[in-house]
């Protein structure tokens, strides 16, 4: 009895010391380029340029503030999910988009005018069809974020718009009494 009561002691004070250490170490992901897109982060609804409900999106902070996670429904009933993070090895924000339509996999960062602007390549799931593909959002005024879209038209040697949404946060609604 007296070897588990000891153990028992001597298992507390690891556990102890080791959440000591957890708490007083720095947060992995707390330097100011991880919150580069953190103006991206909540509960939004998307509409087009003429107003049109698109969707709603949800980007939440996961990982300790080591990814932003995107969760999409579109007003046809799409969804899709991305994870965004910064790495610092490259000093570039990555996201992966993965939906059943649709994988894009792009890069970059804040703009001189501090847009998030991503650019890399979008893969049409049923045809293995890709092309360039660039995304950018851009923080507004009054707090919502217009999400621009393009995709590079090789056979006419353009870039044509994909998506352009306007993002209005939702305001958390109160809780029914």
């Amino acid at each position: 009895m007296r070897r588990f009561v000891l153990a028992m002691v001597f298992g507390l004070i690891l556990a102890s010391e080791a959440q000591a250490q957890d708490t007083d170490a720095p947060r992995a992901c707390s330097a100011e380029a991880f919150h580069q897109f953190d103006f991206w982060i909540g509960d939004w609804s998307v509409t087009a340029p003429d107003g049109t409900f698109a969707g709603n999106n949800k980007i939440t902070r996961e990982e300790n503030g080591c990814l932003l996670l995107e969760t999409w429904t579109s007003a046809s009933g799409g969804s899709g999910q991305s994870y965004n993070y910064y790495n610092p090895a490259t000093e570039k924000w990555r996201q992966v988009w993965v939906s059943s339509g649709a994988l894009i996999d792009y890069e970059g960062g804040l703009t001189e005018s501090g847009s998030m602007k991503l650019e890399g390549t979008i893969t049409y799931i049923n045809s293995a069809q890709t092309a360039d593909f660039s995304g950018e959002w851009t923080l507004e005024a009054d707090g919502t974020v217009t999400q621009h879209f393009e995709q590079y038209d090789a056979e006419n040697e353009q870039w044509a718009t994909w998506f352009t949404g306007l993002y209005t946060k939702v305001q958390p609604q109160p809780d029914a009494q």
